[in-house]
């Protein structure tokens, strides 16, 4: 059976070249391999409700992987290096959603995540206004920005009395689901902090 190569763009064929060199070229092509798909990042972080630094780790882990497959043959020209790459990426951030579930459910429960979300979803609110009321503004201020941009964006307005609908509007989420299981994350990693030494 035959492969169907596909003709690559200029950029793909340059990037690809310069990784088979040796030296100054090969960085010049992992460099450029590395920024001309960086808007990866963004699409992880809308997609796939990952955190910029999570985004950027899979995105960083994927250019590692394309590179070293790209150098022992790895890849077959059957897509652009943007697809191929993009495929990569993709499940680089289903393999991080899938260890943070993972990790989150390794006590064994007998609740249905469903039921989970449900409960949880009706005292979003309150948790995070009685961490208001029992701490320092201060010391909740600076968890609040140690999750991230996203997470402390979405607990605030849930603080405020915005619906998980109102939210997936104001941040841009696809739907008010996508926000209810990404606050519950953001909980999550906030009492965490809390529990932290």
């Amino acid at each position: 059976m035959s492969v169907t190569k596909i003709i690559l763009h200029s950029t793909d064929q340059e990037i690809l070249h310069n990784l088979n060199q040796p030296g100054l070229m090969k960085r010049r092509g992992e460099e450029q391999f590395f920024n001309t798909y960086m808007y990866f990042i963004r699409e992880g972080m809308q997609k796939h409700s990952l955190s910029e630094d999570e985004a950027f780790d899979a995105y960083s882990d994927s250019i590692l992987s394309a590179i070293d497959k790209i150098i022992h043959g790895g890849f077959e020209g059957r897509s652009t290096l943007k697809t191929w790459l993009y495929q990569i990426f993709h499940h680089k951030c289903v393999d991080l959603i899938r260890k943070k579930t993972t990790n989150k459910s390794s006590v064994h429960q007998t609740i249905t995540l469903a039921d989970m979300l449900f409960q949880i979803s009706d005292t979003a609110k309150s948790v995070v206004q009685n961490l208001i009321d029992k701490t320092d503004w201060e010391q909740l201020r600076a968890k609040l920005n140690q999750l991230g941009e996203n997470c402390r964006q979405m607990l605030m307005l849930s603080a405020e009395g915005f619906s998980d609908k109102d939210i997936s509007g104001e941040l841009g989420y696809k739907t008010a689901d996508v926000v209810k299981t990404s606050r519950l994350r953001c909980l999550e990693k906030l009492r965490q902090l809390y529990k932290a030494p």
